[in-house]
């Protein structure tokens, strides 16, 4: 029995033997390679803000009555002369009420033919004393009267004619109909806007600014604007006009954006950007593919001494097309892992390399 134990715990002892003389440690993994940049001077990096190409003077065009519209003779984006007509309203209620004002101005004058014929009468009586003087003024109070309606007739006669006249919309000056919201058989009030002409003239760009950003502008503070039809080229401009509100559904505060020359080819309807450039602070430029975010707070992964990564929170500017501004959170000598960062963790251990796939010496600068 013990020769059969022996028999199989020795080349059970053999076998664990050969096993662990067979494994060896792991030898530690290599760092992974991270490509890394430095932050750049963004001395030409600013903020910009898509816009579009507008007139300075936009007024609404409405008829000063109600009425039905009977005609509509221009088209939006149909250019107008000053007092052209543009839409008209159905003229018979104003024309039968300007005919009962005539009626009553011509009552009126009669009326007035009458007390004064009355009141020369009185006059010759009054003279031979054969009328008391209290019927003479009765006389003179009915002239008096008459003399007041028919000064009333003749003005509702004269605004009746006035909207009559009011029935035809026409354009206040030359420019181009940029706005319609009539059509024909609809029933509009006074006041109720109809087209809206932009006026013949200045040109101006208007833009949205976010609200956390609205501060930071001002009336009078100088942009640049670069034109769709034009890339590469910028031109003076200023800030005219900043709204005192955001609008309830963008949550942007509309800005208008003149031209420092009238000799920008700006036409309505272009797209645009304006470039806000900023303001005491050392603006430094990442590659897009740098930034990471989460929950809303824009990162980065810094390659300290030890070439291990430090995740660092930064504030940046507006996006650009290949690069973004940082305003705070960075310093110009510092190493940033320049893509992949959502693949990355706290702490650990890579090897910088360059765009070549060279390997960096962190305390160079690039």
């Amino acid at each position: 029995m013990l020769r059969h134990a022996w028999s199989i715990a020795l080349p059970a002892a053999a076998a664990l033997l050969l096993a662990a003389c067979g494994q060896e440690t792991a030898p530690p993994a290599a760092p992974r390679p991270a490509l890394v940049v430095q932050p750049q001077p963004a001395s030409a990096v600013a903020d910009s803000y898509p816009g579009e190409v507008r007139a300075r003077f936009e007024p609404e065009l409405a008829f000063r009555i109600g009425g039905k519209v009977s005609k509509r003779l221009v088209e939006e984006g149909q250019r107008v002369k000053a007092d052209q007509p543009l839409a008209e309203l159905d003229p018979q209620d104003v024309r039968l009420q300007l005919q009962a004002n005539r009626a009553q101005l011509a009552a009126a004058q009669a009326n007035l033919a009458l007390v004064q014929t009355e009141r020369e009468r009185y006059q010759k009586l009054l003279d031979r004393q054969m009328v008391s003087r209290s019927q003479f003024d009765n006389a003179e109070n009915l002239y008096r009267a008459g003399l007041a309606r028919l000064k009333q007739a003749q003005a509702e006669a004269d605004v009746a004619g006035n909207q009559a006249d009011y029935a035809v919309l026409r354009a206040p000056q030359a420019g181009v109909i940029s706005k319609r919201q009539v059509e024909v058989g609809q029933v509009v009030a006074a006041g109720q806007t109809v087209f809206t002409l932009a006026a013949d003239g200045e040109r101006e760009v208007v833009i949205g600014l976010p609200e956390q950003q609205f501060a930071r502008f001002a009336v009078g503070q100088p942009v640049s604007v670069e034109l769709w039809s034009q890339p590469n080229q910028r031109y003076p401009a200023r800030i005219r006009e900043l709204s005192p509100a955001a609008d309830p559904r963008s949550r942007t505060f509309a800005a208008r954006i003149a031209f420092d020359s009238s000799k920008a080819p700006a036409e309505l309807g272009q797209s645009a950007r304006v470039f806000v450039a900023h303001e005491g602070q050392p603006a430094l430029a990442l590659p897009l593919s740098a930034v990471t975010a989460e929950q809303g707070q824009a990162y980065v992964w810094r390659v300290d001494k030890d070439k291990r990564l430090q995740r660092v929170a930064v504030r940046l500017g507006a996006y650009g097309a290949d690069s973004v501004p940082v305003l705070d959170g960075l310093a110009p000598g510092d190493w940033i892992v320049a893509a992949g960062g959502h693949v990355l963790r706290e702490g650990q251990q890579v090897r910088p390399v360059d765009r070549s796939n060279r390997d960096v010496d962190l305390a160079a600068k690039e």
